[in-house]
């Protein structure tokens, strides 16, 4: 399957696999915002540096995307399920499975919101807050 929210979605995982921030707001819309475990609801425009501050390395595995299907809905939703192999500032390398739920405006073909989607207690108990 390709469609736009698709493509987006593709070169949103290719941006984090290169640590391009500004390739990764490309994807998003102006008002656009992530939902991340660790940091709460945030806008891309803010999130995406804070990110960059915290990691020296991303490694980005696609396992698959998912697209919504779901009639009478407003909008496209697409899941990106991936490995994370993510080196932190200090060396430390965290490895985790993740899924982020893309959500879109209708007919538009940038990210409106992201919501990030993995089991933080094993991340926290190994890392602890490297977002200080």
């Amino acid at each position: 399957m390709n469609s736009p929210p698709l493509n987006t979605v593709r070169r949103y995982l290719a941006a984090l696999h290169a640590s391009d921030t500004a390739a990764l707001l490309a994807c998003f819309e102006a008002e656009g915002c992530v939902v991340s475990p660790f940091l709460g609801t945030m806008p891309a425009h803010a999130f995406f540096p804070k990110l960059a501050q915290a990691s020296a390395r991303s490694v980005i595995t696609p396992i698959d995307l998912l697209a919504s299907v779901q009639p009478g809905t407003e909008g496209t939703r697409v899941a990106a399920y991936f490995r994370y192999d993510w080196t932190l500032k200090d060396g430390q390398i965290v490895s985790f499975d993740c899924v982020d739920l893309f959500d879109f405006a209708p007919d538009s073909d940038r990210i409106a919101r992201m919501t990030i989607v993995y089991d933080t207690h094993p991340l926290r108990a190994e890392v602890g807050d490297k977002y200080a």
